[in-house]
């Protein structure tokens, strides 16, 4: 069975999906204040890490657990309409992309099951 990394392009695909996704998200005045003091480089380099491992590419993900990566943002404020602008923003990036409507929705299906970890719930 093709998992959806290799579905979605490889790395390539990843790499070119969250440059973009990011100045998608760097440009909403709701949400970019979580990312003031955040090195964006690495910050990049994590989140294609994470989503290699999530959708089933190599494990090189070394981060933490998204309760504790999310922790401090939760502290500041973040929210339901702060992960929603997010998930947004993910489904804008992967339509630019071309990606298809099952992909998508399998994409924001597995989105969508990390809002308790990341809202801390």
């Amino acid at each position: 069975m093709t998992s959806l990394f290799d579905k979605l392009g490889g790395e390539a695909a990843i790499d070119a999906a969250v440059d973009l996704f990011y100045r998608k998200v760097l440009s909403d005045d709701s949400i970019n204040h979580f990312f003031e003091t955040t090195d964006m480089e690495r910050q990049r380099a994590k989140q294609k890490a994470f989503l290699t491992m999530v959708f089933g590419g190599p494990n090189h993900y070394t981060g933490k657990d998204l309760r504790a990566a999310h922790a401090p943002l939760v502290a500041k404020g973040l929210n339901d309409a702060h992960f929603d602008a997010v998930a947004r923003h993910l489904r804008a990036t992967l339509e630019e992309l071309g990606v298809t409507a099952d992909q998508i929705n399998e994409v924001m299906a597995l989105a969508g099951s990390t809002r308790d970890d990341v809202l801390s719930r």
